[in-house]
């Protein structure tokens, strides 16, 4: 018996099997299919899908034998990986010297071989597309093509299962990312409430206290500070709100009448002096109360914010579909031009209007809707005239 060399390249060789996360997985399905079909295509007993590590051959898909594993020195595949050919054939392996002495033909009467390589994208030889029989015999072309053809097969499976592994780890990655910077988000926004609540606080004070003490670009410069300042707590306020958004969908979904929900906006907005318009006929929905709630607040708010009409009026529809509840919210506000109707829902972005009050929005509430929608398993959409008013349509899955 003679064993195996050992590639030139083998410390590249191993890292790109390595790199599969291949190596101790259970059996799978899609690797058993082909071992199967080549064994009845070629009529042999065995058929084997093999993964060449350090010292042993791991046996990825075993048609034919109870073990997931044998000494590499021992191995067949082990040649057969450092073949140029596309398959390596072994008719009678007792009359070849590298497989005389070999314990697989003395006790498992592994005769016949034939393997084909999988090679890697990169040109590494991971291990084999494989068949024994116990007795010598001969693969007709076919039979050798068939082999070929389906080895470049497993290959595929096997990238499949690399890129799955990468995206997995990316996703991983992603959600870690995501957490850290919603902490980092919450904590900085925490922190900067306080001092900022100080700044719009002594602003007052100085425009109270000490009004007649300053001109009129003191003064101004004053109203400067404070406007400034509730600027800004509207967009740490949007943030925390953007970033908490998903906390609201661990709540889980539970029975809900619709007309709660409408009646708890209208509390909410009720200072506004808006007529609100729903569907008179009560349902009870399957849905995520809080968040289809934090939805509302959104689109509603922005309904009566960008509205310069002396009564804002609002409207609501809603429909069930098969898979889908669909609604709908109206307003016959300042309504959005056509080219910035694709960037509203875009975190930070806005559309430049002043909304009722005289002050810009911050950009936060419509992404932290699109956020909702798509993580409830829907869609938004909207149809908007300018100065006529908006219609925004959501779905939630069921």
């Amino acid at each position: 018996m003679i064993s195996p060399k050992t590639p030139s390249n083998e410390n590249e060789r191993l890292e790109e099997v390595a790199s599969y996360g291949l190596l101790d997985t259970l059996p799978e399905e899609e690797y058993d299919d082909i071992t199967e079909l080549i064994a009845g295509v070629c009529n042999t007993p065995i058929s084997l899908v093999t993964l060449l590590d350090a010292d042993r051959n791991f046996l990825k898909s075993h048609y034919g034998v109870p073990f997931n594993e044998s000494p590499r020195d021992i191995s067949f595949c082990g040649h057969a990986i450092l073949e140029p050919e596309d398959i390596f054939v072994v008719e009678d392996a007792r009359l070849d010297p590298r497989f005389a002495n070999n314990p697989l033909v003395q006790e498992h009467s592994a005769i016949f071989y034939a393997g084909a390589p999988l090679r890697s994208q990169n040109g590494y030889p991971l291990g084999t597309l494989c068949i024994f029989d116990t007795k010598p015999r001969t693969l007709s072309e076919n039979q050798k093509k068939v082999i070929v053809a389906m080895a470049k097969q497993v290959v595929k499976l096997f990238e499949l299962h690399r890129n799955n592994l990468s995206l997995r780890q990316t996703r991983r990655s992603l959600q870690q990312r995501n957490k850290e910077l919603k902490d980092f988000a919450g904590i900085v926004s925490h922190d900067l409430k306080s001092p900022l609540a100080n700044i719009t606080s002594l602003a007052r004070l100085l425009k109270e206290e000490y009004k007649v003490k300053f001109d009129a670009v003191g003064n101004q410069y004053i109203d400067y500070i404070e406007e400034s300042s509730v600027t800004l707590k509207k967009y740490i306020d949007g943030m925390l709100e953007y970033y908490k958004s998903d906390d609201l969908l661990e709540k889980g979904k539970q029975p809900t009448l619709l007309s709660s929900i409408y009646e708890e906006i209208e509390d909410i907005f009720f200072v506004d002096n808006a007529e609100f318009e729903h569907p008179t006929e009560d349902q009870t929905i399957i849905v995520n109360r809080p968040a289809l709630v934090q939805i509302f607040i959104n689109l509603v708010g922005n309904a009566l914010k960008y509205n310069h009409k002396e009564v804002p009026h609002v409207r609501t529809t809603f429909a069930e579909k098969e898979d889908y509840y669909v609604f709908t919210v109206s307003d016959n506000g300042i309504g959005i031009d056509k080219e910035k109707q694709e960037i509203i829902f875009q975190l930070f972005k806005t559309i430049g209007e002043k909304d009722r009050h005289g002050k810009k929005g911050s950009g936060i509430g419509l992404a932290t809707v699109l956020n909702l929608v798509t993580k409830l398993g829907g869609t938004i959409s909207l149809d908007s005239e300018k100065d006529k008013g908006t219609t925004f349509t959501f779905t939630v899955k069921k």
